[in-house]
């Protein structure tokens, strides 16, 4: 006899078998009890989550001939033939393939007879969002006052793609993400049905896995039950089927990714990618670990919400303490990214390198968040007493002292920058956005230091800009913003960088010797 998968061999027959959606099999019970059916029922909701399922429940529930409770009684000859595939009242559409003005053409003509047996003609149309414009035309009046012996179940996972009029002439039924719990528990039936052997943590992760799909879920526990058959299912063989990677193996990429250590994390990569783990799923999972790690900093109560074991959690607590939240934000931003983009790429392995360094490297990228970690690991080295790192000299040349090059730099930097001053680099950000367009977009590139006479230098490598800051009006409207921000006057120097190095070489860098304001600018980048 052929092989039936699990998810079909367990599909439910009647309402009392159907997982997570008690709020919508409650009410179709007692419509059927009342004799309050409708005409026309829309099911929404994610992939595996029963539409299709109780939509042939219902198709049986209507037609039974000794309903229970509402619920179809799966022993007279209607139950049979619909629970078969074999009646004539139930006729199920798959939209994807049939979505053509001519399909609803067809079932206007057909619903003009009333069935041959049973009470109601049911049709299903499954992923009904697939109809082209003009089948939805052809569908509304049918769809508005069909025989009164006809009844509609139109299944989707895209709602939003549904014009309004069909949507408004029908019951509306959302069929939410079935929780780890009711998983694991269907999953836990199944097995001991089975007579499979299973860890509870195996079952648990499988249940993780289905992401809310009860049949994702069986699907993904049928394929781990092949892959061992005869054998427990242990929590670390589900790792290896589903090709998913522990917790321990995250904490290790994540203290290499905070060490700033490329080559170590682009290790535990390739190894990760020689035991044949899956590069969706790593980078799914990976997001999810951080995830985790940022409700544990954000409450010390979130045990019940995060689904893992005890040894993990404590480690995952101690691993916690070492990250800052912004860091942890700007992580999951980047695999979330990373997620989107890997979806379709033939190089996925490059993307998520590349992903990795980027975690270790903040100053390839010119997010805020970004920002935020380069200003965290400037924090920590000087914390360390770690120096900042000298621009080597020429060969035979004696390294320049800031503001005594060739090309005129400012005065050395006295013990004491000026309050002044201070207040302007750490209010920079803000007088940009007080700042016109024009001047505040060349702004934005310039390089802050310590000119003479305690004033502000502010460099530019632009001759342009140079002269555009340099006019009269242009110079005082700078100066009388600062004057604004700070509450005091301050002048200020413009001048260009003539010496074709970098200025931070030649002018000390107030913004890296100062504490700086971050401020989330819409048009900055």
């Amino acid at each position: 006899m052929a092989y039936t998968a699990l998810y079909r061999k367990f599909r439910p027959r009647e309402f009392a078998d159907v997982k997570g959606q008690e709020h919508i099999v409650t009410t179709l019970k007692n419509q059927i009890k009342a004799g309050r059916i409708g005409h026309a029922y829309l099911f929404c909701g994610t992939r595996g989550t029963g539409k299709t399922t109780i939509a042939k429940i219902l198709a049986k529930a209507v037609n039974c001939q000794s309903p229970i409770d509402g619920s179809p009684c799966g022993e007279c000859p209607s139950c049979k033939a619909i629970q078969e595939g074999t009646s004539m009242n139930v006729i199920e559409i798959d939209a994807a393939s049939n979505n053509g003005v001519d399909n609803i053409r067809e079932i206007r003509e057909e619903v003009a007879y009333s069935p041959t047996e049973g009470r109601y003609k049911v049709y299903i149309i499954d992923e009904v969002h697939m109809l082209s414009i003009g089948a939805f035309n052809a569908l509304l009046k049918t769809l508005e006052e069909p025989p009164s012996y006809v009844i509609f179940i139109l299944a989707t996972t895209e709602a939003h793609k549904i014009p309004v009029t069909i949507l408004s002439r029908c019951q509306r039924y959302d069929f939410r993400r079935i929780t780890i719990d009711t998983i694991a528990a269907r999953l836990t039936e199944l097995i001991q049905a089975e007579g499979v052997q299973a860890q509870e943590r195996a079952v648990r992760y499988v249940a993780k896995a289905g992401d809310g799909s009860m049949r994702d879920a069986i699907s993904l526990l049928d394929r781990c039950i092949a892959f061992y058959l005869g054998q427990e299912l242990t929590y670390d063989r589900v790792l290896d089927v589903l090709g998913a990677v522990d917790t321990e193996v995250f904490g290790r990429m994540l203290r290499r990714v905070l060490d700033q250590d490329v080559t170590g994390v682009i290790a535990e990569l390739e190894e990760l990618m020689i035991q044949g783990r899956e590069p969706g799923q790593l980078v799914t999972d990976f997001t999810w670990y951080l995830r985790n790690l940022l409700l544990l900093q954000c409450s010390d109560d979130m045990e019940d919400v995060l689904d893992i074991s005890t040894d993990n959690l404590a480690l995952m607590k101690e691993e916690a303490q070492l990250v800052q939240p912004e860091l942890l934000m700007r992580f999951i931003r980047v695999f979330s990214e990373l997620s989107n983009q890997i979806r379709y790429s033939t190089q996925k392995r490059i993307l998520i390198e590349i992903a990795l360094v980027k975690l270790c490297r903040p100053q390839m990228e010119r997010q805020n968040d970004s920002i935020l970690a380069r200003l965290s690991q400037l924090e920590q080295r000087m914390e360390q007493g770690i120096p900042m790192a000298r621009t080597p000299h020429a060969p035979g040349r004696q390294p320049e002292e800031p503001g005594t090059d060739e090309g005129g730099g400012p005065d050395p930097l006295p013990k004491a920058i000026p309050q002044d001053v201070e207040q302007a680099v750490q209010n920079w950000r803000s007088i940009l956005q007080d700042m016109s367009g024009l001047m505040r977009n060349y702004l934005k590139r310039a390089h802050l230091s310590l000119g003479g006479g305690d004033s502000l230098l502010i460099v530019l490598e632009d001759e342009v800009a140079e002269s555009y800051l340099n006019a009269e009006e242009h110079k005082k409207e700078l100066e009388e913003t600062i004057s604004r921000r700070i509450g005091k006057e301050l002048q200020v120097q413009i001048r260009r960088n003539e010496t074709g190095r970098p200025a931070g070489e030649i002018f000390p860098d107030l913004e890296q010797l100062l504490p700086v304001e971050i401020e989330i600018e819409e048009d900055e980048y």
